[in-house]
């Protein structure tokens, strides 16, 4: 996998906020048009999805390792900042591919972030 691109604090800090604020707009546009229930609860760089169901799906900065992170029942994911993408620090997978994955899973209906 390639090197993560070096990103200054100020710079880490704005590529989770605008991630996680995408990830928030998109999972309350489903909730308006009756999509799915997906309930969020933000707190600082922690981002909880409360899934019908009961399941649960996390995703947390991690900004002393530069990485975010997603914990889902499939397991945990860390991602680095890679060349303009989040990359899964194991396989290379994109980051909002990885979670229309596991909200998908736990949601019990395909799902998509990019659309």
């Amino acid at each position: 996998m390639s090197a993560a691109t070096p990103l200054t604090d100020a710079e880490y800090l704005a590529k989770t906020r605008a991630m996680l604020d995408l990830i928030e707009t998109k999972v309350d546009a489903w909730l308006d048009a009756n999509v799915i229930d997906i309930d969020s609860h933000r707190s600082g760089g922690l981002l909880e999805l409360s899934l019908p169901g009961g399941s649960k799906i996390i995703l947390n900065t991690q900004a002393p390792l530069q990485e975010l992170w997603l914990a889902a029942r499939a397991g945990g994911f860390h991602f680095r900042y890679v060349d303009g993408l989040w990359l899964d620090t194991k396989t290379g997978a994109e980051f909002l591919a990885v979670l229309a994955t596991q909200v998908s899973a736990q949601g019990g209906q395909p799902l998509n972030f990019s659309a």
